[in-house]
């Protein structure tokens, strides 16, 4: 009975007519798309005659949403499908192939994800500043834990234990190179490096490791074909990163130096693509989310306990401003740089990890870029078309004949006023649909 289930599901076809298309980079010309089993099967044909009709009068149909900079749990994929965000990119966690193996077997109502698994940094280096001294299992994700199902909770703990069976210590170039090949043997999709020496983290002195190491470490994943991305927070580091060969920056660069002109260019062309999370910074210098947290369309679909991180901030480098990094990330913009929407949200709700929850963020984060001076559409774009291009994620991202069915359906028009993203109506993952 299951399998005929499953058959049904993938012969069933669906027009949804009517509707403003964003097609990940445009608004396009055709007003009705055929979706059938996991698949875009036509973007403006002809309409099956036993299609489900869904009428988006008055409605804005764009492809599902990716965030490419996140730190994720179950329960963070959950709530990023409820926001319309159906693919995240996790920069330092569980969630290589085996993780996602081991955790989601069984999940159908979470979004998508890949994985660098664990990232690339000193002994008692960034994160370890962000977290809680001890070997035991956080008060936090313990919390967390118990308002899972006893499968979920068990697939969570298993992923927990292996990563943490051995905490892989990089000291040395050949440890470096190490560290690369049990990340790919995991099935990492890309690979992290940390260049954090903590003042923006109020942890000055952070150990960080040497450049010959860094340098190795991303000249060995590169022999894989892996994309490094790096973590970033200053121009500094931003440089040293771009010096050794990342593919991208994690993070935008806080501070703007008298050379900032010859940063934007040295990335420009290098063809690094720069995740800003503005949202990040945001929280650093001390701006809370409470906006964000207060509008209906997100306190409806988040936790109190999500909420109450919203309403908090980081507030580790209060001396920063929000100019700086608007200015920075149009610098970079205009140069041509891709610019990807991504938020480095936590996998569960942390007290000190505040402004950050999953899914809304995302929408947040293109608020942000659309007030730095981004056009809707090029934000939309950073958060759909741009990501997947830059991941390699050609099935998604784009509407489009033959794509992945990651949609989401919006009431108003994102493409003149981007809030309108958190007017969502519906959402389809793979083909179905997972609400309205």
């Amino acid at each position: 009975m299951e399998k005929v289930n499953q058959n049904a599901a993938l012969e069933q076809i669906t027009a949804i007519t009517n509707v403003r298309i964003f097609d990940g980079y445009q608004i396009i010309a055709p007003r009705h798309i055929v979706i059938k089993g996991e698949s875009i099967i036509s973007v403006g044909g002809n309409i099956p005659a036993d299609a489900t009709i869904i009428d988006g009068e008055n409605t804005t149909l764009i492809p599902g949403l990716i965030d490419a900079h996140v730190h994720t749990s179950i329960g963070g994929l959950r709530d990023a499908l409820k926001f319309g965000v159906t693919t995240e990119l996790e920069m330092n966690g569980d969630f290589t192939k085996r993780g996602r193996e081991i955790q989601l077997k069984n999940a159908d109502d979470v979004a998508d994800v890949r994985s660098a698994g664990t990232a690339i940094t000193a002994p008692g280096g960034h994160p370890d500043e962000l977290l809680p001294d001890g070997d035991e299992i956080p008060e936090f994700i313990l919390k967390e834990l118990e308002k899972l199902s006893e499968e979920d909770r068990e697939a969570m703990l298993a992923a927990y234990a292996h990563d943490h069976e051995e905490i892989p210590q990089v000291t040395t170039v050949e440890e470096a190179i190490k560290h690369v090949h049990t990340q790919v043997e995991n099935g990492a999709d890309y690979i992290k490096i940390m260049i954090e020496e903590g003042t923006v983290m109020n942890a000055p002195g952070l150990p960080v490791l040497s450049d010959e190491i860094l340098k190795t470490a991303v000249s060995e994943a590169h022999k894989f074909d892996k994309l490094v991305i790096a973590h970033v927070l200053t121009a500094l580091s931003s440089k040293a990163a771009i010096d050794f060969g990342v593919d991208g920056l994690g993070h935008l660069f806080i501070d703007r130096p008298e050379f900032t002109s010859e940063l934007v260019k040295s990335i420009a062309d290098s063809g690094a693509f720069v995740t800003p999370c503005l949202v990040l910074n945001s929280s650093i210098i001390g701006n809370t989310a409470s906006e964000l947290a207060k509008d209906p369309r997100v306190h409806s679909r988040l936790s109190p306990d999500w909420i109450d991180i919203l309403n908090s901030s980081f507030n580790t480098f209060p001396q920063g401003n929000m100019e700086n990094s608007f200015k920075n990330v149009m610098d970079l913009h205009r140069a041509g740089v891709d610019i990807l929407v991504g938020t480095d949200v936590a996998p569960v709700p942390v007290p000190n990890l505040g402004g950050l929850a999953h899914g809304a963020s995302v929408h947040h984060e293109m608020q942000l870029l659309v007030k730095a001076g981004f056009t809707p559409i090029e934000a939309l774009q950073s958060a759909t078309s741009k990501p997947a291009r830059c991941f390699g994620l050609h099935d998604r991202g784009r509407i489009t004949e033959g794509a992945r069915a990651d949609l989401v359906l919006i009431n108003g028009d994102p493409t003149t006023n981007i809030s309108d993203t958190l007017s969502i109506k519906s959402v389809w993952f793979n083909g179905s649909q997972k609400l309205g």
